[in-house]
């Protein structure tokens, strides 16, 4: 125990990989939260009767073995990351969806041995609720962004962690459901669930970026509260 697991509280958060390995040594349950897009997407195809498989950004051998366990590729099947994309996706469909964040974390945090859950604005309440009935600790994983990581261009590099509204806010809502079950929240879960403006993304940066490649649409979707009864756990690798 100590300062860096935020030991004390029921309900605790950090950043990114960092933040996994910090959390994920006291904590039973990890959320990992990206609401543009990763979490967001997995939200629709869950909620449409759909399963999703975490893959790595740019593991082609994580790729081979979705195909080969008969998933559908994001990229290759008219489904991509992008939110606006999977809005009419069949259910039962099992969509293999890259992600250099939120997709990565999922399995990352599955090495913890936490049960794993993917959050968004659109389900934070039963996220929330699904988290609060598996037990604690909960750790809330805002994913956050990467300096050098351009999903619609070539050239990609992991950069440093680069914090974002989206996800602080996303988490927030988490938080301050987490905090309606009783669950005492640590100083950085509490500063998240007070900062939960979803007003404040239509100016941030990740916004901006869809917006300007044309992607509007996915912001409308990704910033829709609480319109999601979907809580997707990773069981044997699979969001469902």
């Amino acid at each position: 125990m100590g300062i860096w697991e935020q030991s004390g509280h029921d309900v605790r958060l950090e950043w990114g990989a960092e933040g996994v390995a910090a959390l994920g040594r006291e904590c039973a349950v990890l959320v990992v939260v990206d609401v543009l897009s990763f979490g967001t997407t997995t939200d629709l195809v869950v909620g449409r009767g759909g399963r999703v498989l975490p893959v790595r950004w740019r593991d082609e051998r994580g790729v081979a073995a979705a195909r080969a366990a008969g998933a559908v590729i994001a990229g290759e099947s008219g489904f991509t990351l992008r939110p606006s994309s999977v809005t009419e996706i069949p259910p039962g469909t099992l969509l293999a969806l890259p992600s250099p964040n939120g997709a990565t974390l999922c399995d990352t945090a599955a090495a913890t041995g936490a049960h794993v859950l993917a959050g968004c604005l659109r389900n934070a309440t039963a996220v929330a609720a699904k988290a609060a009935a598996l037990g604690g600790p909960i750790g809330l994983i805002p994913a956050g962004e990467r300096w050098g990581v351009h999903i619609f261009g070539d050239g990609e590099t992991f950069g440093p962690l680069r914090p974002c509204v989206e996800d602080q806010v996303g988490a927030g809502a988490i938080a301050a459901a987490l905090a309606g079950h009783g669950l005492s929240l640590s100083a950085e879960a509490a500063f998240a669930a007070r900062s939960a403006d979803v007003t404040a993304l239509a100016a941030c940066v990740s916004a901006r970026e869809l917006r300007e490649a044309g992607h509007g649409g996915d912001v409308v979707l990704a910033t829709q509260s609480d319109v999601s009864a979907a809580a997707p756990v990773l069981t044997g690798g699979v969001l469902a």
